[in-house]
C-alpha cells in the first residue's frame, strides 16, 4: 500500500463505497474515486514508469517529463495513476467500513478515462463472523470426563509380554541369521538358504510357546547393560516410562476432545484463502520432514502414486478444522483477555532468530505470539 502520511482526502469513504456480502466469507466493495485522487498520483506514476526508460540523447533517469509522457503514453500513465490511487485508498475504505480483510483483493476497474472519476470493485476475503458457543460449559463437561493417566497392572503386564515376545523373536532371528551366515561362509549355500526360509516358521512357533519366567537374571538382558538389576526395578522403570507416555497421549487427546467439542458447536463459513493457507503449511511441514529423511517431495508423491492435488483434497477437512480452531482460539483469548507473557515472547523470538539468521523478525514474533497465545488459551480451557 502507498504511504498515506503526507496525503489528505476529501472523501467520505463510507458513503462513496458500498459493500456486498458474497458467499464463502467474501465482500465486494464498489464505488468511485474522484479524478483528483488520480491526479495527485500523476508525478509518482510518471517517475515509476520512466525510471528504466532509455532514450537517445538523454541520460537514464534524466528524461524531461514532457518527452517521457509522450514516450510512455497517456493511457499507460492513467493506468498507473489508477493503480496507485486504488492502493492508496483501499486501507481507508477498509477502515471506514470496519472490514477485517484477509489477503490481497481482486481489483476490477469498471470505469477509467482522463479527467473522469475512477470506478472499480474490490473483492476480498474477510475474517468470518461467528458466535462463540458456551465454550466454558463445553470445556467443563469434557474436563469432567478426562481419563486418568495412571498405568494399570493389566497394562503393565501386557507391555512386559510385548517386550518379552519381541526379545525372543529378535534373539531367534539373530541366532538363525548367524547360523545362515556361517553356512554361507563355509560354502553351504543351499543350507544357508534353507535356514533363512525356516526363520519365519521358527519365530512363529516360538510365539506359541510359553514366555520365559521373569527373573532377576532375565531382566538383566533387557534394556541397556546395567539398566535393570531386579524384576521390581524393571517393573518400576517400565511403569514410569509407560506413565510418561500415557500422560502425553491423554493430554493430547483431551485437548483434541475440548477443541473438537467447541468446533462442533460453532457455525462459520471459511474463506478459501484460510483453507489454502493451512494446506500450504501442511505441505511445508511435509516437505521439511521429507528433507530430514533425504527425500524429495516429487519422489515421495510418485512412490505413493498421488499428486499434490490429491493430497490437498485429502487434507481439506483437516485444514478446515485447523483454520476454524485458530479463529475460535483467537476469539476466546479476546473474550477472556488472555495475553501471552511478553518476556516469554521476547525470549522465544530471540531463540528462533538465533537459529534462523535470515528470518524476518516481525514474522517470527507474530508466530511466537500466536503459539504462546494458543497455549495459554488451551491451558485456560483445561482448567475451567
Amino acid at each position: 500500500m502507498s504511504d498515506t502520511t503526507n496525503h489528505t482526502h476529501n472523501i467520505n469513504w463510507k458513503d462513496a463505497f458500498s459493500l456486498e456480502e458474497l458467499p464463502d466469507s467474501q465482500v465486494k466493495i464498489t464505488g468511485e474515486l474522484p479524478y483528483a485522487e488520480l491526479a495527485s498520483e500523476r508525478n509518482a506514476a510518471i517517475v515509476a514508469l520512466g525510471k528504466d526508460v532509455q532514450l537517445d540523447g538523454f541520460r537514464k533517469g534524466h528524461v524531461p517529463t514532457p518527452v517521457l509522457e509522450k514516450h510512455i503514453g497517456e493511457m499507460n500513465i492513467l493506468s498507473e495513476m489508477a493503480e496507485r490511487a486504488i492502493a492508496h485508498s483501499y486501507p481507508h475504505i477498509l477502515a471506514a467500513h470496519e472490514i477485517d480483510a484477509i489477503g490481497h483483493p481482486q481489483i476490477e476497474v469498471t470505469k477509467i478515462a482522463p479527467e473522469n472519476a475512477l470506478g472499480f470493485t474490490a473483492t476480498v476475503a474477510v475474517v468470518p463472523t461467528f458466535t462463540l458457543p458456551d465454550y466454558e460449559a463445553i470445556a467443563k463437561e469434557v474436563n469432567l470426563a478426562k481419563p486418568t493417566a495412571d498405568v494399570t497392572d493389566e497394562e503393565l503386564e501386557a507391555k512386559i509380554k510385548e517386550i518379552q515376545t519381541s526379545k525372543r523373536a529378535y534373539d531367534r532371528m539373530q541366532e538363525l541369521s548367524k547360523k545362515a551366515e556361517d553356512e554361507k561362509t563355509e560354502g553351504k549355500e543351499d543350507e544357508a538358504k534353507q535356514t533363512m526360509e525356516e526363520v519365519e516358521q521358527k519365530v512363529e512357533k516360538d510365539n506359541e510357546a510359553p514366555l520365559p519366567e521373569l527373573t532377576d537374571e532375565y531382566v538383566k538382558t533387557l534394556g541397556q547393560p546395567g539398566q535393570f538389576e531386579t524384576v521390581q526395578g524393571f517393573k518400576d522403570g517400565l511403569r514410569t516410562h509407560l506413565e510418561a507416555e500415557k500422560k502425553q497421549e491423554v493430554a493430547a487427546k483431551h485437548r483434541a476432545d475440548i477443541t473438537d467439542a467447541i468446533i462442533a458447536k460453532t457455525e462459520m463459513t471459511l474463506p478459501q484463502i484460510l483453507i489454502d493457507s493451512e494446506i500450504n503449511q501442511m505441505f511445508a511441514q511435509m516437505e521439511d520432514d521429507l528433507k530430514r529423511s533425504d527425500l524429495k517431495m516429487d519422489d515421495y508423491l510418485q512412490h505413493i502414486k498421488k499428486t499434490k492435488e490429491d493430497m490437498a483434497v485429502e487434507w481439506k477437512p483437516a485444514a478446515e478444522t485447523r483454520a476454524k480452531l485458530q479463529l475460535i482460539l483467537n476469539d476466546i483469548a479476546k473474550d477472556t483477555d488472555i495475553k501471552p507473557d511478553a518476556d516469554e515472547v521476547n525470549a522465544q523470538t530471540e531463540q528462533l532468530l538465533e537459529r534462523f539468521k535470515d528470518a524476518d523478525q516481525h514474522r517470527v514474533r507474530l508466530y511466537v505470539t500466536s503459539m504462546l497465545l494458543n497455549e495459554a488459551t488451551m491451558k485456560y480451557l483445561e482448567t475451567v
